[in-house]
């Protein structure tokens, strides 16, 4: 039977055979669809090979540092197949979030050359990529000499492509003239409403169709939802609290963190737009978010939506996917796209993007990058999308791929549908520029005071941007 799954799968990684045609041959064969996943996944490995040549590093080991994370984990299950396509070893160390980041700073500015490859979101290489820390990866994208041919860059959406690549100037455009492509997209996310449909049912409520609705209908759920709160959003004094919901709102309704001019920056995120909107965000965790909204993160956001602590959550698209999988509302979580300007015509999330980056300090770049265009690369993306939570796929052609769009069909309602209407708008909308972790950390400091009552929203986001041009000036931006 093996031998019988194996040819079956090397006709379909050929393009003799139909994946219709070979899952019919497949199952005649008895073999589970879990099973059939990775004889595939396998088969395609195989077929890489016959046009690269993947072994040119053999016996060498790249060093990965990593996030502890679901796309971690699909990494590290599918990892067998990369080692026997390259005869290369991987080894890695793990991090939880709430150190991660440092043990990557860490790493690079003391310029060590102990990791070759590490995780990192798209914000922080604005500080990386311009201190000389992270290797320009168009040297290696369109270098045929060490990528292959099927690697295909242009099918990563272009969103992200041009998110991860910046020129280092303060306030210019991401993707934009004289970029550096600094990491690769791996994995992202984009920030809708989840809510809890069991809960909806029983209140007979539909999904938020704008921002005061979802104030409204969280209002509802803390007054008749049984013990729940409304609405979990971040809260913790950290740029992570605005990222999600926050600056996805915040964008719908016109607002903008910096006005550029003169190649100078200015906060405008004291405008009239931006003090409307969060005026509504205020008050709506102020009626309907948890009572320690201070502490919240992903993790707490996530975690109460699963256990039927909350009622509905504003943050990244898969927090809800992952939660619909486990805990107590294991199987009652619903998606909806989010337009939370009732006169936008659609919906603008803001974009978190897991990626890959190069240590500019690593003594083995080619072999470093073998890897990462493994790990981002369509087989692997299509494997962890099909039999892990490697989701959202940063590649066009996995969005289209059978299988799975029938596992979230079947498994997560709506979610398809929440991610089609919200990803044509979705990109970062923060502007790049150095200091964006000082910065957006003392914005959510300052929507703290807000929230506690300690400074009007108007005032507190004055003050806000007062304190943001200081700091401006004192670099040299403003």
């Amino acid at each position: 039977m093996h031998s019988k799954g194996r040819q079956l799968a090397d006709a379909f990684a050929q393009g003799r055979l139909s994946r219709r045609e070979l899952i019919g041959g497949l199952a005649a064969l008895g073999v589970t669809t879990a099973a059939a996943d990775m004889i595939v996944n396998a088969a395609l490995t195989r077929a890489m090979a016959a046009d690269f040549d993947w072994k040119k590093h053999s016996g060498r080991t790249v060093n990965l540092l990593l996030n502890k994370h679901p796309y971690t984990d699909a990494m590290v299950a599918n990892i067998a197949n990369f080692k026997a396509l390259t005869g290369m070893d991987v080894k890695y160390d793990v991090f939880p979030e709430d150190v991660y980041f440092d043990k990557v700073t860490s790493a690079l500015s003391s310029r060590s050359t102990q990791y070759d490859v590490f995780m990192t979101g798209a914000y922080q290489t604005w500080q990386y990529g311009p201190a000389g820390w992270l290797a320009d990866l168009n040297e290696f994208i369109r270098n045929p000499a060490v990528t292959a041919p099927g690697y295909n860059w242009d099918d990563l959406l272009p969103n992200l492509r041009a998110a991860t690549a910046w020129s280092g100037v303060p306030g210019a455009a991401l993707g934009g003239q004289g970029a550096k492509q600094w990491a690769l997209p791996w994995g992202f996310e984009l920030n809708s409403v989840a809510y809890n449909k069991r809960v909806f049912d029983t209140l007979k409520l539909d999904a938020p169709k704008n921002l005061a609705d979802l104030r409204e209908k969280a209002a509802r759920i803390a007054k008749d939802g049984g013990g729940m709160y409304g609405i979990g959003v971040r809260g913790s004094r950290s740029w992570a609290t605005i990222h999600p919901g926050y600056l996805s709102g915040f964008t719908s309704f016109g607002a903008k963190d910096f006005e550029i001019a003169g190649g100078k920056l200015k906060a405008a995120m004291n405008s009239r737009e931006a003090k409307a909107f969060t005026r509504e965000w205020v008050a709506m965790i102020q009626e309907s978010g948890p009572r320690n909204w201070s502490t919240y993160t992903w993790y707490e956001v996530g975690n109460d939506l699963s256990a039927g602590a909350s009622g509905m959550i504003y943050d990244a698209d898969i927090l809800g996917y992952f939660m619909n999988g486990t805990g107590k509302e294991k199987g009652n979580i619903a998606f909806t796209a989010f337009t939370p300007n009732p006169q936008a015509s659609a919906p603008t999330p803001n974009v978190w993007i897991w990626s890959l980056g190069l240590s500019n300090f690593s003594r083995q770049k080619e072999a470093a990058w073998t890897f990462m265009q493994w790990a981002s690369g369509t087989d692997h993306a299509l494997f962890g999308a099909r039999t892990m939570d490697f989701i959202n796929p940063v590649r066009a052609s996995v969005w289209k791929d059978e299988a799975f769009r029938k596992r979230l069909a079947d498994n997560y309602p709506g979610y398809l549908q929440q991610y089609e209407a919200s990803a044509p708008g979705s990109k970062i909308y923060f502007t790049p520029q150095p200091l964006f972790f000082n910065l957006t950390t003392d914005w959510a400091a300052s929507l703290q005071k807000m929230v506690a009552k300690e400074v009007p929203v108007d005032e507190g986001l004055d003050r806000l941007a007062e304190g943001i041009d200081a700091q401006l000036k004192r670099a040299g931006l403003l």
